[in-house]
């Protein structure tokens, strides 16, 4: 059955694409912090593995909401964590950075997602799609605000 939520062809489309890379950045982003969860180790050890549990959480529920829109515009969403991950710019870690690189890892993985979502915040704008458009406000906000906190633990 056609979608027919008052956004032409094109503008599904390319909003489709902007969530996907938002998407790709938030799942990365996710595998990242997860693993910190497990490996952080030092003096703060306490401190950052809940910081980290309380990250990984928010962005797991993330993932269900951009995956969610990316139906909702007509198009399915990445179905393995290859598929998911290819258009991201976050990379995986070779080995267990130090508690204080972790930090900065995930200070500058945040900012990538929340550039990401500013881009599709403009596409979205661009197509007249305010749902999209929210959506990348929302996750824009929540990751400077999480970048800024991890920040301050530096």
């Amino acid at each position: 059955m056609p979608v027919d939520i008052g956004l032409n062809d094109d503008a599904r489309n390319t909003s489709a694409d902007a969530l996907r890379v938002l998407l790709a950045e938030t799942y990365a982003l996710y595998s990242k912090t997860h693993g910190y969860h497990w490996n952080v180790t030092g003096p703060r050890f306490n401190s950052l593995h809940a910081m980290f549990e309380e990250q990984y959480n928010e962005l797991w529920l993330a993932l269900d909401e951009i995956a969610e829109r990316i139906r909702a515009v007509g198009h399915f969403a990445p179905a393995s964590a290859g598929e998911m991950v290819e258009p991201a710019s976050i990379k995986p870690d070779n080995g267990i950075p130090d508690a204080d690189t972790m930090v900065e890892n995930l200070v500058k993985g945040h900012e990538a997602v929340s550039r990401a979502a500013k881009a599709g915040l403009k596409i979205a704008e661009d197509n007249g799609d305010a749902v999209t458009a929210d959506l990348m406000t929302q996750r824009a906000a929540i990751a400077e605000k999480t970048a800024w906190m991890l920040r301050a633990n530096l």
